[in-house]
């Protein structure tokens, strides 16, 4: 079953069950994937769990900075909806890797590309970003390599 039906089903569940915060998600994200999927269409390569995982992500993301500007604002209310919201998203996201699983990636794609030092640093992000896509966070991936190098 594709992230999308798993998505549909539990929208309908939640429907059902009268989980307003949970049902409005689902409906949003379903929406952002459907959005995904038109857009997909004109190109020669369909949908897949990469794009609905990308979907996820920007979704998940979006609500993590939404939280840090409502409690900047002192709007706590509105960040604990997000918060509700963010954990809902992240039931459908793939266990995010430990800070010791990204310095393992990224120790490996340094000994690939015989990186020695901060200068070697546009050959490993894109070569460390390529394998954590969706597996772990940009910002926690570029800290490693940075730190890693050197730099």
């Amino acid at each position: 079953m594709s992230l999308k039906e798993t998505i549909v089903r539990d929208l309908q569940a939640a429907m059902k069950s009268g989980d307003t915060i949970r049902l409005a998600t689902l409906r949003t994200v379903r929406a952002a994937l459907m959005e995904k999927e038109i857009e997909r269409r004109g190109s020669a390569t369909p949908m897949n769990e990469e794009d609905e995982l990308a979907v996820l992500n920007s979704a998940a993301k979006r609500r993590k900075e939404s939280i840090e500007l409502f409690m900047a604002g002192g709007r706590n209310e509105m960040a604990d909806q997000e918060a509700e919201e963010l954990a809902i998203i992240q039931e459908y996201l793939p266990r995010p890797m430990t800070a010791q699983e990204v310095e393992d990636v990224v120790r490996r794609v340094i000994q690939e590309a015989g990186a020695s030092g901060a200068k070697d640093f546009g050959k490993v992000m894109p070569a460390a970003m390529k394998q954590l896509k969706g597996k772990a966070d940009g910002k926690q991936v570029h800290e490693t390599v940075k730190r890693l190098l050197g730099g």
